[in-house]
């Protein structure tokens, strides 16, 4: 008996070991390209450590972080981050949302047309931002020219070097390159609503606009929920597109905290400040991800 349970013993081993196994090269790769670099930068950040000073490693405390709520251009930064989350995540939503219930419709070429949404999502951030750039561009930008056909302008507007419009500049380029994701996501829950709710709807004389709100709304929560959060991560964290169009300027008028952390290492060398910035970011981020994984849990409940 001895003999026959020890193969049976092994075999159900092998099966509760079988799935960290498989599982373990992912969590071994996300350690590596992930956490550690995270960890780095804390510790880095608790440090005077500037490259062309590769000796002077100099532990000083929470002196970056005091150094960082002191400089001005943090909280410029952190303005203009403010005003780029909260206009870009509902421009994204609310342009994604109508796309979805357009695509969600019967019409001819409908296969075709949600394949070509998808073309701003797929196209390469540096792609787009050379594209808008030419767009925007005061001499021959198709804008300026469509603006000036029109009559909505006098003379062509320098939209990137304009402090006062080349933030939101920006936001609209990256508007235009982000919501085929919420577009998609929200088309794959749009569909998961049976159709047998809004014949029941329209039987008891629910108008279009109570369908939506009252089956329609309720029915891709979950998906806006997931949706808003991802976007709300990538786009404050983005920096690609802003640092190709403008690289921050005119000025600090397109500054934004990962972007300014990016300068600091990047430019100026000194990774003990940049990673400071960073990881107030990345405590800030954590807690507006905490606050509204809270209130769209209870808007759930």
């Amino acid at each position: 008996m001895l003999t026959m349970n020890e193969p049976m013993g092994r075999a159900a081993l092998a099966r509760k070991v079988l799935p960290y196994a498989l599982l373990s090269p992912a969590v071994l790769v996300t350690l590596a390209i992930v956490f550690f670099p995270m960890i780095q930068a804390a510790w880095m950040s608790l440090h005077d450590y500037i490259l062309w000073k590769p000796k002077d490693f100099t532990f000083v405390g929470l002196k970056n972080f005091a150094t960082a709520l002191g400089d001005e251009v943090f909280w410029i930064s952190l303005k203009h981050t403010v005003i780029w989350i909260a206009l870009t995540i509902p421009a994204q939503l609310l342009l994604g949302l109508a796309t979805a219930l357009l695509l969600n419709q019967e019409f001819p070429w409908r296969p075709l047309a949600r394949a070509l949404v998808i073309i701003p999502w797929a196209l390469p951030s540096v792609v787009i931002a050379l594209m808008w750039v030419w767009i925007y561009d005061a001499n021959y930008g198709i804008l300026n020219e469509f603006m000036l056909r029109l009559g909505l302008i006098k003379a062509s507007v320098p939209w990137l070097a304009d402090p006062d419009t080349a933030l939101y500049a920006i936001i609209l380029t990256l508007t235009w390159q982000g919501f085929p994701f919420f577009a998609v996501m929200i088309l794959a829950g749009l569909q998961s609503i049976p159709k047998s709710y809004y014949e029941a709807a329209s039987l008891d004389g629910a108008s279009t606009l109570r369908q939506f709100w009252h089956i329609t709304l309720p029915g891709i929560s979950g998906v806006l929920i997931t949706a808003v959060l991802l976007r709300t991560i990538w786009v404050a964290n983005s920096i690609d597109v802003i640092f190709v169009m403008t690289g921050g300027g005119p000025g600090y008028a397109t500054y934004t905290l990962p972007l300014y952390a990016f300068i600091k290492a990047r430019t100026n060398l000194d990774f003990g400040y940049g990673s400071s910035l960073a990881v107030l970011f990345t405590l800030m981020l954590l807690g507006l991800v905490v606050v509204y994984l809270r209130r769209a849990g209870r808007g759930i409940d």
